[in-house]
């Protein structure tokens, strides 16, 4: 695999064989079978939205890597005066190695990395959550061996970056993907999005908006945070997805060794039970350590090392 200099905006972009390779070295520097070293390179790490385990991950993967990663808020720089992103791109490229972003749009995404002559990282944007996907797919290989022939089920609001990303990855890879959600255009995934994972996909990819239908005979459980920052309409989307609350009555219609994810933050008592998160079949913090582990080879990756 020779993906140096690339960028990593979404995992449309990517090979299936690439994906793989990309986690087998993550896998590997975890057990460290492979040590990598990033020996005096700078991650620039742009962020427009909050962050704590993307900050955290990213922060202390490039310091075990022997490098050094610098924190760029966009308030605190002159994004927050009106420099424009394709300015900043061109700045930061001239100073950094690699650049990571955690930004509200896709298309400003984009733009950062059409003006990068450095390797640019999807950090999440409102499409997709590229390197969550990652990590989750990692995970769910250290439990189960394999990801072609198992049954995601991905529950709730699927109408944004998780489901979007998560449809991609694992149909990629060969699962059968179920976006399990309200019979409303705002809860259903992008057509475009969904057409395009299709095209790419070795598994079935499928929407359902029953949930005991959705999760029946389901080898993973997927949620998320019903409520995004910025999104006003808080009440009303918990009302919608109330029947979507993975809790143990759910988890019960699917497989008996069923692994359960989420990204994290969660909202108790929303969209995840404590029983469930806390339980035996929870993987979520399992995930969120992943996190640092295939940011590390994605890293070393896009930079040829």
């Amino acid at each position: 695999m020779n993906i140096k200099g690339r960028h990593f905006l979404t995992l449309l972009d990517y090979k299936t064989e690439e994906l793989k390779e990309i986690i087998d070295l993550a896998i590997d520097m975890k057990s460290g079978k492979i040590v990598k070293n990033l020996p005096n390179k700078t991650l620039g790490m742009l962020f427009q939205k909050p962050s704590t385990r993307t900050r955290i991950s990213f922060e202390v993967g490039m310091t075990q890597l022997g490098g050094h990663a610098i924190y760029l808020d966009f308030r605190t720089t002159q994004l927050g005066r009106g420099e424009t992103i394709s300015d900043t791109s061109k700045v930061l490229s001239r100073y950094c190695d690699i650049l990571m972003a955690r930004l509200y749009k896709q298309t400003d995404l984009v733009e950062l990395a059409n003006a990068s002559s450095i390797p640019v990282i999807n950090a999440l944007t409102d499409l997709y959550h590229p390197c969550q996907t990652m990590a989750d797919m990692m995970t769910v290989i250290e439990k189960r061996g394999k990801i072609k022939g198992l049954k995601v089920a991905f529950l709730g609001d699927c109408g944004f970056n998780m489901c979007n990303s998560t449809i991609i990855g694992f149909s990629k890879l060969g699962a059968d993907v179920v976006a399990v959600c309200p019979d409303k255009d705002v809860y259903t995934p992008n057509p475009e999005i969904l057409n395009a994972a299709k095209k790419q996909a070795a598994g079935n990819i499928t929407v359902e908006h029953d949930p005991i239908r959705g999760v029946m005979n389901a080898d993973i459980i997927y949620t998320d945070t019903w409520v995004s920052m910025g999104q006003e309409d808080a009440e009303q989307r918990i009302k919608d997805l109330r029947p979507y609350q993975v809790n143990e009555k759910l988890v019960s219609h699917a497989s008996k060794d069923v692994l359960v994810m989420h990204c994290l933050p969660a909202h108790r008592g929303q969209e995840i039970t404590d029983d469930v998160i806390d339980g035996p079949h929870s993987i979520v913090f399992d995930e969120a350590e992943n996190r640092l582990h295939v940011q590390k080879a994605i890293m070393v990756s896009l930079m040829g090392v």
